[in-house]
């Protein structure tokens, strides 16, 4: 695994995500519940950023038509999306985030 710092964890306000750039990709890290949570900052209905919308009940809502994806496993809850978002692993190391953009831990290859 190939971790890059993403940002510190007090650049993540609570319930809200933080749109990075890590490596070639663009994510959204976002906290919920003191967990933290990397998904692709790109909403696979409508192509805009998921680090914009509202984090809740650990979903991340695409502000532009309201899907939702499920911080754990990037899967849709909410229409009209029905693709899921690429999820990367994420370590937590004192106040630092770093996330890993070389793999994903739901299969979705990222675009």
């Amino acid at each position: 695994m190939a971790f890059e710092r993403a940002c510190a964890i007090a650049d993540v306000p609570a319930d809200e995500a933080l749109g990075v750039t890590i490596g070639a990709y663009d994510v959204a890290v976002a906290g919920h519940d003191g967990e933290y949570f990397a998904v692709q900052d790109l909403c696979s209905h409508a192509a805009v950023a998921l680090s914009e919308g509202e984090v809740e009940d650990c979903t991340v809502e695409c502000w532009l038509h309201g899907s939702r994806f499920d911080l754990r496993t990037g899967k849709p809850t909410g229409l009209p999306a029905t693709e899921p978002v690429a999820t990367f692993p994420l370590e937590v190391r004192g106040d630092e985030i770093y996330v890993d953009t070389t793999t994903t831990l739901n299969g979705v290859t990222p675009s």
